[in-house]
């Protein structure tokens, strides 16, 4: 085995459930673009589980993927519209992409959502 293989390996060894917990440990260590790596296969095999899919998203925001972040929060909240969460996250990630005009509906309804009251 050679050097350049042992990472993805690594990242792809064991069951879900372990692959689960060792993105969980280096996302909690702030190893945000280690746990994507992980996350992106796992969010593949099991589209319809919303906490891979939102860990990921997190991983994305975390360690500036922003773009990536973006794509996998729109699809977040095209299966669970009501994922209050996802959409704080969605419009935070659009401000920070230089985008506030995007960002502004989605942190309304975040807020809304979470029964916040307007200012």
């Amino acid at each position: 085995m050679d050097a350049m293989n042992a990472p993805t390996e690594y990242y792809e060894h064991g069951t879900a459930a372990e692959r689960w917990a060792r993105a969980q440990l280096f996302f909690d260590a702030r190893e945000y673009a280690t746990a994507a790596r992980i996350l992106e296969p796992l969010a593949g095999e099991a589209p319809e589980q919303l906490a891979p899919r939102l860990l990921l998203a997190r991983a994305y925001y975390h360690s500036a993927q922003l773009s990536r972040a973006e794509r996998e929060l729109r699809a977040v909240l095209e299966r669970w519209p009501v994922e209050d969460y996802a959409r704080l996250m969605l419009g935070r990630t659009l401000e920070r992409l230089g985008r506030p005009g995007e960002a502004r509906p989605h942190l309304r309804m975040a807020a809304a959502m979470a029964g916040e009251l307007p200012e």
